[in-house]
């Protein structure tokens, strides 16, 4: 495929760190689509990485105006994925000195051999993962030194949230950081039938998607739920393995009969309509920057009742009523039943904020005006 007439007319960004387009695994992926479709509008080219399972050759193609580069890759894990970053990182530098927006700091390491070769690249930054003790010693160590030299080497670093950009500020100076976050699409109607297939009333439950960690506090609110009848259910989406995992089995044996486990749901209409029908989102995460599933629940107007964090008050703002453990959850959830009024005026401040700030319009707009300053020349 031939695109060195193409790369001279049009503005070029080469976008390298996720799984690919179309997205289907997770923030990054999402963000990195909507950014890349629209550039396209904007009459960038795009070029997006895609991370493809087994062996063969590299495989060039078009997606909606997107030239996908997908790279095979045998290996699972964190070995398959810095395999095929290293790959994909060698691509981009071969193939040009095109400027480069990587998603993730995991492998920045490899991202030396676009310094030393003078090729602009853009960082988003993600979270402080090497903070996360789920990872282990070892892990948090290669992400603690990864970190560092994505600072060094990258040309600016973007943050999805303003204390991760104060984070990043102990490492890079105020010139090449900003924060950029994370988007989602309005969501003004949705069938009822795929949560009535689940047994649920629409308007009758509350919802909860998160991955079943401690930090995501998922046993504080199920305590704080089942502390008394309530009169509707909590839905907690996720894979729940009580056989495997001693907080899976901790987090069942506290609920109640009116806490529903349904299982992981992939389906992006069965979640986007549970999330619309529900009488509120509940968002227990204590770590990271601007969650998606945050921006997602206040997207299709949930009030919502978080768990009282810098990370959260920033993004929910007066979305939310806030909780700190059980029992304060379980106050919250009282107050969103029993106060129309409360429920009302969260979820037209969920409305406002979310317009305000994270539609994938404004987010992937801020994006293009940065990488504009890093075009080469």
């Amino acid at each position: 495929m031939q695109h060195t007439d193409i790369g001279k007319m049009k503005k070029t960004v080469r976008i390298l760190g996720t799984h690919g387009v179309p997205a289907a695994y997770g923030g990054f992926e999402t963000a990195a689509e909507n950014i890349a479709l629209f550039l396209v509008r904007k009459g960038w080219r795009v070029i997006v990485y895609c991370q493809t399972k087994g062996s063969g050759p590299i495989v060039e193609d078009v997606w909606r105006g997107i030239e996908r580069v997908s790279i095979p890759v045998e290996t699972d894990g964190w070995k398959g994925t810095s395999q095929f970053d290293l790959k994909s990182i060698k691509h981009a530098c071969r193939s040009s000195k095109d400027l480069c927006l990587t998603f993730g700091y995991n492998t920045a390491v490899f991202n030396t051999l676009q310094r030393i070769k003078g090729i602009p690249n853009v960082i988003n930054m993600d979270g402080i993962e090497w903070s996360r003790a789920r990872w282990g010693w070892m892990k948090q160590t290669i992400l603690y030194v990864n970190e560092r030299i994505g600072c060094y080497v990258g040309n600016h670093l973007i943050a999805d949230h303003p204390e991760i950009e104060k984070h990043l500020l102990t490492r890079a100076p105020q010139r090449k950081v900003s924060t950029l976050t994370y988007g989602a699409d309005p969501v003004t109607s949705a069938p009822e039938e795929a949560v009535r297939a689940l047994g649920l009333e629409p308007g009758s439950y509350f919802n909860l998607i998160a991955r079943p960690i401690p930090e995501n506090s998922i046993l504080e609110m199920v305590q704080g739920f089942s502390a008394k009848r309530r009169g509707c259910k909590l839905v907690i989406l996720g894979k729940y393995q009580p056989e495997l995992d001693d907080y899976h089995r901790e987090v069942l044996a506290a609920a109640s009969d009116e806490v529903v486990f349904p299982g992981a749901i992939y389906d992006p209409a069965v979640v986007q309509a549970l999330r619309f029908h529900s009488l509120a989102y509940v968002h227990g995460h204590t770590v990271g920057g601007t969650n998606p599933s945050l921006v997602e629940a206040m997207a299709a107007t949930n009030a919502v009742i978080a768990h009282d964090n810098v990370y959260n008050r920033w993004v929910a703002q007066g979305a939310a009523v806030y909780f700190s453990d059980a029992a304060s959850f379980g106050a919250c959830v009282e107050q969103l039943l029993t106060s129309p009024e409360t429920l009302a005026t969260l979820r037209a401040n969920s409305k406002r904020r979310f317009f305000e700030e994270f539609t994938w319009e404004h987010v992937a707009g801020q994006y293009e005006q940065l990488l504009l300053r890093y075009l080469p020349k």
